[in-house]
């Protein structure tokens, strides 16, 4: 029997992964399913990495800017409060010392600046820039903007007081710049604190997720090594309920295969027990025949045994053709030389080869033609085949003075031809027609030598073209009723 295992461990290679797993495969054999995964799980991780990096930034960024942009508010509000008025005069009176404190930080400049009414410096700092025009201030709200000053960046907080002077209400502008050092140092901060345990904790999910895999296809590793072990004659079917059950669809379609092969395996020991069965007994008796013919001492009976001799010879001829023939076929997946035959020239040329064998038993053998043509696409020595063994069996089984006929035509499906052949014999019981179509079975009682291959051959042949044979009666005579054989093949037109 043919080693199994090849095709059956080619199939698990393509979708199990192999003993040595990674990351880069190897330009040569099927991809590791093992890879396959990591690199759909590690692949977006490491792609997505760098985008919470960013993401984190912006977030550290706005964390940042919330508790120093309170701390200009309060600077705004306290100068505000120190804004005072004399008649139309409005002046800051903040002392030194609160200057000190306002301008005391180690790390970033503060600058303020305070407008009057008519866009006049009160105090501060002249080079702190003005609102744009689309950005307008409005009393009591404090509003933030990002300017430069002196070629630094700077975070301004800015807004509108009323005082009350002599020439009515005044509205005076009071803005308070910082530079952004202390805020970058504690985003800096917050992504430290972030982003350092990532590269801790990224080569632990690596691993984790390598152990994982490793663990989850555990059981497909098992069931590989399970099937490479198996002998080379085992076709049992594979456990699946020790399979996952992600891939017990698989494993039920490789129980399917091993079970046509086992019927495969099984049919082909039955055709070679059956076939030396059959072969045995004539060689047996052709052995038998020329230790006869040996000790013949008459010209007559040796005439007698030699002509015994060839009978048999020629009936072992037969059957091997028909074993080679029906070997040949069942293992002939596609038509080959498949060309456009003349079906009706082809059973009348049949026919005509039969006639001798016919006129030997006074059979009146005859093709039924209607003068047409009937063409079909298929192989045209299988079909000679198929006709040689119908008339063969129909001659064999039909006594002497019978009536065998060959007929061609359509079928009432289209697309489909009917070739039969009817005979004037015993006929087939009901309940054998199927077990004939089977190798070497013969009908009980029959006294007629055979092989029992012609209706396997015939099955076969229409098989191969897409058809089937059918067992029918013949009604040769109504009054008493008798029935004969009718083989009856449908044969698709084909294509070419």
């Amino acid at each position: 029997m043919a080693d199994v295992r090849p095709a059956i461990d080619a199939e698990l290679q393509r979708l199990l992964p192999p003993e040595s797993y990674g990351l880069k495969h190897a330009s040569k054999g099927p991809r590791s399913l093992f890879g396959e995964i990591l690199d759909w799980m590690l692949a977006p991780l490491l792609l997505l990495w760098p985008m919470s990096i960013a993401v984190t930034y912006l977030v550290a960024q706005s964390i940042a800017t919330a508790p120093f942009d309170r701390s200009l508010e309060n600077s705004v509000q306290a100068i505000s409060q120190q804004i005072k008025t004399v008649g139309d005069q409005i002046s800051l009176t903040l002392p030194m010392s609160a200057r000190q404190i306002l301008r005391a930080d180690e790390n970033d400049t503060i600058y303020f600046q305070v407008i009057g009414p008519r866009g006049e410096l009160i105090a501060g700092d002249k080079d702190l820039s003005l609102p744009a025009d689309g950005d307008p201030l409005q009393v009591g709200t404090i509003t933030y903007r990002d300017s430069r000053i002196a070629g630094n960046e700077v975070r301004v907080a800015a807004t509108l007081v009323i005082l009350s002077t002599s020439t009515g209400p005044s509205p005076v502008m009071v803005q308070v710049a910082e530079t952004l050092e202390k805020r970058s140092q504690l985003a800096n901060e917050i992504i430290k604190g972030v982003i350092l345990p990532q590269f801790i904790i990224l080569p632990i999910v690596v691993v984790l997720v390598w152990f994982g895999l490793s663990r989850g296809l555990a059981p497909l590793n098992a069931l590989q090594n399970r099937i490479r072990n198996r002998l080379v004659d085992d076709t049992s079917p594979i456990e699946e309920r020790a399979a996952p059950q992600e891939i017990m669809p698989l494993i039920s379609s490789f129980n399917d295969v091993l079970y046509q092969l086992e019927d495969s395996v099984q049919s082909q020991k039955r055709f070679i027990a059956d076939a030396a069965h059959q072969l045995k007994t004539p060689l047996a008796g052709l052995r038998m025949q020329a230790e006869l013919a040996q000790r013949e001492n008459s010209p007559e009976e040796l005439q007698r045994s030699l002509e015994q001799i060839a009978d048999s010879s020629t009936r072992a001829t037969r059957l091997v053709q028909q074993l080679l023939s029906l070997a040949r076929m069942e293992n002939t997946n596609k038509l080959s030389e498949k060309i456009l035959i003349d079906l009706s020239q082809s059973a009348a040329d049949a026919t005509k080869n039969w006639l001798s064998a016919a006129w030997e038993k006074n059979i009146d053998l005859g093709y039924q033609s209607n003068q047409q043509s009937y063409k079909m696409y298929g192989n045209p020595v299988m079909l000679k085949e198929l006709f040689n063994n119908l008339l063969d069996n129909a001659i064999k089984y039909t006594p002497n003075n019978g009536t065998v006929t060959v007929d061609v035509r359509h079928a009432n499906q289209a697309g489909l031809l009917i070739v039969e052949v009817k005979d004037t014999g015993p006929g087939i019981p009901p309940e054998e027609r199927q077990r004939v179509l089977e190798r070497f079975y013969r009908v009980l009682g029959s006294d007629i030598e055979g092989s029992g291959l012609g209706l396997a051959i015939v099955k076969e042949i229409a098989t191969q073209h897409g058809g089937k044979l059918e067992i029918l009666e013949n009604i040769y005579q109504e009054s008493p009723l008798k029935y004969g054989t009718c083989m009856r093949v449908y044969l698709p037109v084909g294509t070419p």
